[in-house]
């Protein structure tokens, strides 16, 4: 058996006591719930410093932070002075209010007169815009190729395709010239008059038209083009003088020409020196003026339904098959090729 252990005095009350810790002024709580909502990063700091117990600490530090956070997130308060200024203005004037739509109207439409049609749609739905396009001519033609056609005229449609605002292009071929107001003719151009000049000046003078080519033509069946024909006068033109002229792009202006010191034919198809058929066959020049004749019956007599009697050889005849006699004494008869002569 262990002895006891000796009793221990009891302390006496009236023993003088240790003095209680003095708490420092920035442990108050009330100071570190105040930090904690100012400042919270301070609050936090003074928080984690005081005698608090440590679940009280973790809650103030979560909910200060999120305080702090949601301080930095949100939008700085609207001035108010800076608000009332536009409303007063607006008040002032006598503008009704705004309200807002679900589908804002664009600003204004883009300007697509000059664009294809393909392209003017295009251009038109990323403005916001839906589009319909009609013939711009007197005509009623479809625009099944969006690519083949120009915008004339462009207005807002009468109809609309949903909520959004619609364009109406009035549009043409591509090929083909903008009537001067919606649903007018084309004004297709015309062929000017170009006979008398050069051949140069009046080719320079279609220029404008843009025709594919213009190409020279002798005025005189028997009578071979030189290199060059700049300085040989035009005779007759194709196409005629005031004739429209459609697609000159893919059209060739013919302009019949004539050496300066030789004048004109009065037709085309005209042979400078026409020649005679002699018995022998050999072609002898003749010097007939080559205006278009029948023929006479001066000299002579009808012999059998075809004969017409004295004929010019190698003059223009209007009745095929038909014989006469020229005055070299042979037959000739009126055939071809070509346009019909008095011929061997």
């Amino acid at each position: 058996m262990y002895p006891p252990p000796p009793p221990q005095p009891y302390p006496s009350p009236h023993a003088p006591q240790p003095p209680a810790p003095v708490r420092q002024w920035w442990r108050h709580p009330a100071l570190v719930v105040a930090a904690l909502v100012v400042l919270p990063p301070v609050g936090i700091a003074l928080a984690w410093l005081s005698r608090w117990s440590r679940n009280g600490k973790i809650a103030a530090t979560v909910l200060s932070g999120l305080w702090f956070l949601l301080f930095l997130l949100s939008d700085p308060p609207a001035d108010p002075a800076a608000d009332a200024k536009p409303r007063a203005s607006a008040s002032a004037a006598g503008a009704a209010p705004e309200t807002p739509s679900a589908s804002p109207t664009p600003a204004g439409p883009p300007n697509l007169v000059g664009r294809t049609l393909a392209d003017a749609k295009a251009a038109a739905l990323a403005a916001g815009y839906d589009s319909v396009s009609h013939d711009a001519s007197d005509g009623d033609a479809r625009q099944w190729d969006a690519g083949g056609w120009t915008v004339c005229f462009q207005t807002p449609a009468e109809r609309r395709t949903g909520d959004r605002p619609a364009l109406d292009f009035g549009v043409g071929r591509i090929d083909a010239p903008c009537p001067v107001k919606d649903g007018e003719k084309v004004p297709w151009p015309r062929m000017p008059t170009v006979t008398g000049p050069a051949f140069g000046e009046a080719k320079q003078r279609l220029e404008p038209l843009g025709f594919k080519a213009v190409e020279p033509r002798s005025a005189y069946t028997d009578v071979p083009l030189p290199d060059s024909v700049d300085g040989w006068k035009v005779c007759f033109q194709d196409p005629r003088p005031a004739e429209e002229v459609r697609t000159p792009q893919y059209q060739t202006a013919y302009l019949s020409v004539t050496a300066p010191d030789t004048g004109c034919p009065a037709t085309p198809n005209t042979e400078l020196h026409p020649v005679r058929r002699s018995g022998t066959g050999e072609d002898d020049p003749d010097d007939s003026s080559g205006e278009s004749s029948d023929g006479g019956t001066t000299g002579g007599s009808t012999t059998g339904g075809g004969s017409v009697g004295t004929v010019t050889p190698g003059a223009y005849c209007s009745t095929p098959g038909s014989t006469g006699i020229g005055g070299n004494g042979n037959v000739y008869t009126c055939k071809g090729p070509g346009q019909d002569r008095w011929r061997r």
